[in-house]
């Protein structure tokens, strides 16, 4: 993958953002197609090769809603998602007693090996590499939160190219080769930091399928990324998810996957031995609190 300067990357991305904020609302008031050309960023009118997948459930989380997902050798990590103020209110949740949001590691059969306590907040995203937990706020004071494997914050970082106080809220991370892929909601891109500088070095717009423009976790898959993609929807019955996969070089979209009918939602995104793993998080915006049957649960998900 080419590196660019910072001054072009952000020339470039000034005019992706620009690009994708007026497609976004063409897909938002009309639902109508952009034109063809097979690569992020353009619409389901590509007809990039699409598959189907099911879920098949794991194990329970950690008590608690599970937002987001990471695999390292020695197990899987499970990030914390807590409501307060207006969100509580909107699910009609109590306000925590405590606001720590805990990223917990698991084994295989989801037994809690360790508990790292974070100040995220809304925890939507997270990524365990280079010694640290990266928890991924989508709520005041939003940011990525480096904290180490003993509960230390590090450093408490905004998502780059946005506001000193505010680069918006995230719904997906990973770490690759040292570095932090970050799915940010403002850029409406997948952005590639490096962790040590928090120079944003890579950006792979969000592929616009009309019908699909929510946005959520993201894994790494030999050389590519896939993303939660979904519908808006007023309940689990309604829901209609699937999956993008990005050439991680180019950041071309390469093909699409929907979920069957009756699968758990899916959050958080990771791989483990070739196969995707997710968490239905129990909280969905727009959806009554645990209102898919698997509300909480780790699932594989499967190509069928």
């Amino acid at each position: 993958m080419e590196n660019i300067s910072k001054r072009e990357f952000l020339a470039a991305s000034i005019g992706a953002g620009m690009c994708l904020s007026a497609v976004g609302k063409v897909f938002a008031q009309e639902n109508s197609a952009a034109p063809a050309g097979g690569v992020a960023g353009a619409s389901a009118g590509n007809h990039l090769p699409s598959r189907k997948v099911k879920t098949t459930k794991l194990f329970k989380s950690p008590d608690g809603y599970p937002n987001a997902i990471a695999v390292t050798p020695e197990g899987l990590w499970i990030g914390e998602q807590k409501e307060t103020g207006r969100a509580a209110a909107q699910y009609h949740l109590p306000e925590p007693k405590d606001l720590t949001e805990h990223a917990w590691l698991v084994d295989w059969n989801g037994k809690v090996l360790k508990t790292v306590a974070t100040q995220s907040r809304n925890t939507s995203g997270m990524a365990v590499g280079g010694g640290y937990v990266w928890m991924c706020a989508n709520a005041a004071p939003e940011g990525v939160f480096q904290v180490d494997m003993s509960s230390k914050q590090v450093s408490h970082r905004q998502i780059p190219l946005g506001p000193a106080s505010d680069g918006g809220g995230c719904h997906g991370a990973l770490w690759h080769e040292g570095k932090l892929w970050i799915a940010s909601l403002r850029l409406r891109g997948i952005l590639r930091v490096d962790p040590n500088s928090w120079e944003p070095e890579f950006m792979i717009p969000f592929y616009q399928a009309p019908d699909k423009p929510r946005y959520h976790a993201i894994a790494w898959d030999n050389g590519a990324i896939w993303q939660v993609i979904g519908n808006d929807s007023k309940r689990h019955s309604d829901y209609r998810a699937g999956l993008v996969k990005y050439d991680a070089a180019s950041g071309r979209a390469l093909e699409t996957a929907d979920f069957e009918p009756d699968s758990s939602d899916p959050h958080g995104l990771a791989m483990h031995d070739g196969s995707l793993i997710s968490c239905d998080a129990g909280i969905h915006p727009g959806w009554p609190v645990n209102d898919s049957p698997t509300a909480g649960w780790i699932f594989r998900i499967d190509f069928v």
